[in-house]
């Protein structure tokens, strides 16, 4: 994916939109499901400025709980225009919070979502997607916009999502019509209905097969060498030079993806370890099919036991991505060095 590319144009980016309010493009009936989702397009600061500060300060207005949860150069701006008003909104950096998109669903959006008073409505602006995310994190990123609809259906919430028209690929902005109902175009004009909204076409898309790496250790494991193949896991990753906290998350995530696959991926699996881009980077295979797109993504109910496996993956890797199909599933995370 191109991190810098020529500006977005089309009938729709020609014209533009007003901040979202009721977040309903005019003349369209109001929807069955009280959950919104529409993707604001901008191509400068004023422009980000226009879509975002109204919307927060409505929500605040009408006694609305509000997050913000951008890259930190654009939660500066925010913060900025809002004055005083920011106190009252909770705000996170996402290139921290959302560094792995997995995380975001479960970490960030349902974290702030679920504390708030039932019936409600909740409003969050969410960035998942800035110029400079990698070929590798992108699909992770595009199927996380894609699962935000399943996992908020039926709930009183909306989730206003900011695109960058000008640095973004024109890949990046189709796939924002796909996988959000409703888009806000830059520009003066108004929201409106996304024909080509498809987001389980998305999910499916996205769902791709991970390129081998050029080398790693591997090794095959069963119920009889989870205990070893995690000490292989831990031990590869510290001589590739993971330390403390980091070493220590290399080896939870191990330790979970293998248990997995022992108790629902056919009884074994290969883990396989190696280093790619200053990350140390730990792949479980097994022959089991991940039905669930949003398995990782849920909360924890706090009286829930067990099932929390790849949801502590999710939290504590730097990214992961998932490939499933009818051979097994496959499941890489990634950890900074």
């Amino acid at each position: 994916m191109s991190a810098v590319a020529e500006p977005f144009e089309s009938a729709e980016s020609a014209e533009s939109a007003t901040a979202p309010g009721s977040v309903l493009y005019p003349g369209a009936p109001e929807p069955a499901d009280p959950f919104v989702h529409p993707a604001l397009f901008y191509r400068d600061d004023e422009e980000y400025l226009r879509g975002t500060v109204p919307f927060v300060r409505e929500g605040l207005a009408a006694g609305e709980p509000v997050a913000v949860a951008v890259p930190g150069e654009r939660l500066a701006l925010i913060r900025d225009a809002l004055g005083d008003a920011a106190d009252g909104v909770r705000m996170l950096d996402m290139r921290e919070a959302g560094r792995n998109p997995g995380r975001i669903i479960p970490g960030v959006l349902r974290a702030f979502a679920d504390a708030q008073p039932e019936g409600r409505r909740v409003r969050i602006i969410g960035e998942p997607i800035w110029a400079g995310r990698t070929d590798t994190e992108y699909p992770a990123c595009v199927q996380h916009e894609a699962l935000i609809n399943a996992a908020f259906q039926g709930r009183t919430v909306t989730i206003l999502c900011p695109y960058d028209a000008h640095r973004l690929d024109e890949r990046v902005l189709a796939d924002a019509y796909a996988t959000h109902p409703t888009v806000i175009p830059a520009g003066p004009g108004p929201e409106r209905g996304s024909g080509a909204y498809a987001p389980d076409d998305v999910v499916a898309r996205y769902n791709e097969p991970l390129a081998p790496p050029a080398r790693a250790l591997s090794f095959s494991f069963d119920a009889d060498s989870l205990s070893h193949a995690r000490h292989v896991a831990t031990g590869e990753g510290e001589r590739l030079g993971l330390t403390g906290v980091r070493l220590d998350d290399l080896a939870l995530v191990s330790a979970e993806l293998v248990t997995n696959s022992v108790v629902h991926g056919g009884g074994g699996g290969t883990l396989r370890v190696w280093d790619e881009d200053g990350y140390v980077v730990c792949e479980v295979r097994d022959r089991g099919r991940l039905a669930d797109p949003l398995a990782g993504r849920r909360p924890a109910a706090r009286e829930q036991r067990g099932g929390r496996g790849l949801l502590l993956v999710n939290l504590v890797s730097d990214l992961v991505r998932v490939h499933t199909g009818p051979d097994g599933t496959t499941v890489r995370c990634w950890f900074a060095r």
